[in-house]
């Protein structure tokens, strides 16, 4: 028994090697060796037990042949794909259309040529300024982009020439790929360097405005100088330009600007009717409420309270004018003349204009806040015709059926308006005289038409804010500044003053109906205004070289014939 065991010998180890881990236990099975390749397998080959599907494969079948000659590509056609029939998808065997923008066109054209193409069409960026050999600082192009598209936006320029200032500051300095969004209040830009970078945005908000049309048209000459190769402005240079442009005074003193107002209602006055005594009374009023409106901003009150008490002095003086019972005497022309220098024309030109080239955002504010100016200068108004009213004082609202035609004096009159709203809004010396002939030929086309043609007087206005736009169109791409100096003021002589008056008195006298017709009457006028000014723009940049692509049309808009 003891022989069968064995000794303790018998059990050690045969060899010097102990057993491992990983060697199988007596009576398992040991498994087969591994048969050696020399070709070893490729992590991009395909495992053992998957097959294609050879249907994928152009040209194959059904009982087509496997292996590798029928993977397919992600650089080979679908099987739908015709060459004959090709999707727009894919390039075409020409090539894809390059986009040269000429250079000769205005900086204007140009940016907006590229804002409304998609991101992908666009032309490669032109770096028009230097920049040192890590790049351009894009922080530091970003703020300035956003302080200029302020100053514009503050002077009242349009959403559409703010982004395009924007975007040529930045293509200027070699930020491709950067896109600026325009509100009412706020100006964002961001920046993405390319598909894998993260974007850079940043973002300024306008909380203070301010009509300064000199400082308007040295902005637009900044941005022209930095989008021009022969002017050499580097980052320090434009802050520095920027700086001074904040610092710069108004070109006239306030008394200038109370003097003007007294103009713009006098002239106002002359245009409706009025003598040499409505003249001076009608310039005092205005002047008297300037005065008064300058108080109230001094004390901080919001600018609907500073229309408000601006349109009670005059109204007032055409009220006290009726005491005297003179049938030389026109009151109601008076009254007119102060509204003429209160209503928000430039306000609302700029929202039309906005809403009429898809910024509605932005031009539904600004439709508001003028509604809130005219609420303002209605309310104050109203206040003194309703108490003149209830103190007895006769206004005759049928006196909005006498015509007065004197032409050259009437001509006069509308070129002196235009040129107080020059100064009122702050415009440089060598635009004035420009700004006053366009006036004098507004109020030319309008009286042909309305007075002679006998032709309706909002159709007439369309028309002659329409020669107005393309006139100042013409001034403003002849000097390669904004159009709004050249437009604003001239539309000054159609602005509906009369309509807007009457229809107070109405509602003041209990005439709802007359009163509201006439209001609806002023509403249509200022809004031919506004859409006369933005067509004749838009009808001199048919007749002007405007840049895209070659041999295509220019400027894109949004195609949208239904309403879905």
């Amino acid at each position: 028994m003891v022989a069968e065991q064995g000794g303790p010998e018998d059990q050690k180890p045969q060899s010097d090697e102990a057993r491992s881990a990983f060697v199988a236990p007596p009576g398992v099975d040991q498994p087969a060796a591994p048969v050696e390749d020399d070709h070893p397998t490729s992590e991009f080959a395909l495992p053992a037990g998957l097959h294609t599907d050879p249907s994928g494969a152009p040209g194959a079948g059904p009982g087509a042949g496997s292996g590798s000659d029928t993977l397919t590509s992600a650089f080979v056609p679908p099987r739908a794909y015709s060459a004959q029939h090709a999707p727009p998808a894919f390039t075409p065997a020409h090539g894809s259309p390059m986009i040269r923008l000429t250079k000769e066109a205005p900086w204007q054209d140009r940016m907006r040529t590229m804002l409304r193409m998609p991101v992908t069409e666009r032309p490669a960026p032109e770096s028009i300024q230097k920049t040192d050999d890590t790049g351009p600082a894009v922080p530091r192009v970003l703020d300035l982009t956003l302080r200029i598209g302020e100053l514009l936006l503050a002077g009242g320029e349009g959403a559409e020439d703010v982004e395009a200032a924007m975007f040529a500051v930045t293509r200027s300095y070699g930020l491709d790929r950067s896109e600026p969004t325009v509100t009412f209040t706020l100006l964002s830009i961001s920046h993405q360097p390319s598909l894998i970078d993260d974007p850079v945005t940043a973002s300024r908000t306008v909380r203070r405005r301010g009509t300064d049309y000199t400082r308007l048209a040295a902005v637009f000459r900044l941005v022209d100088d930095i989008t021009t190769e022969d002017v050499e402005v580097s980052l320090e240079d434009a802050y520095g330009r920027l700086a001074e442009i904040r610092r710069n005074r108004h070109p006239y003193a306030g008394w200038v600007l109370t003097a003007a107002a007294g103009l713009l209602a006098g002239s106002a006055s002359v245009l409706v009717g009025g003598g040499v005594l409505v003249f001076i009374v009608a310039a005092a009023g205005a002047m008297l409420g300037d005065r008064l409106a300058w108080l109230c901003a001094g004390r901080g009150l919001p600018e609907f309270y500073q229309f408000l008490v601006a349109a009670m002095p005059p109204a007032a003086m055409g009220v006290l004018l009726t005491l005297t019972h003179s049938t030389d005497i026109r009151p109601s022309a008076v009254i007119t003349g102060g509204l003429f220098a209160l209503l928000p024309g430039r306000a609302l030109v700029a929202g039309v204009q906005d809403g009429l080239t898809g910024y509605y955002i932005t031009a539904a504010a600004r439709l508001l806040e003028v509604m809130y100016f005219f609420i303002g200068i209605v309310t104050g108004v109203l206040l003194i015709l309703y108490l003149g009213v209830q103190l007895g004082v006769g206004l005759n609202p049928e006196a909005r059926f006498v015509a007065v035609d004197r032409p050259v004096l009437q001509i006069l009159a509308s070129m002196a308006l235009s040129l107080a709203f020059a100064v009122l809004l702050q415009q440089e010396r060598s635009t004035v005289l420009m700004v006053t002939l366009n006036g004098g030929v507004a109020w030319i086309i309008y009286g042909a038409m309305a007075r002679t043609g006998d032709i309706s007087p909002v159709a007439a206005t369309a028309v002659a804010a329409g020669l107005v736009g393309l006139f100042g169109q013409l001034f403003s791409r002849y000097q390669y500044t904004s159009s709004l100096p050249f437009i604003t003021a001239a539309i000054g002589p159609l602005l509906p003053g009369s309509a807007t008056y009457f229809g107070l008195l109405g509602v003041a006298q209990g005439e709802l109906d007359t009163g509201l017709a006439s209001l609806s009457t002023a509403v249509a006028t200022a809004l031919a205004i506004a859409i006369g000014v933005n067509l004749g723009s838009e009808i001199s940049r048919l007749f002007m070289r405007v840049p895209g692509a070659v041999g295509g049309a220019g400027r894109r808009a949004a195609k949208r014939t239904r309403g879905f």
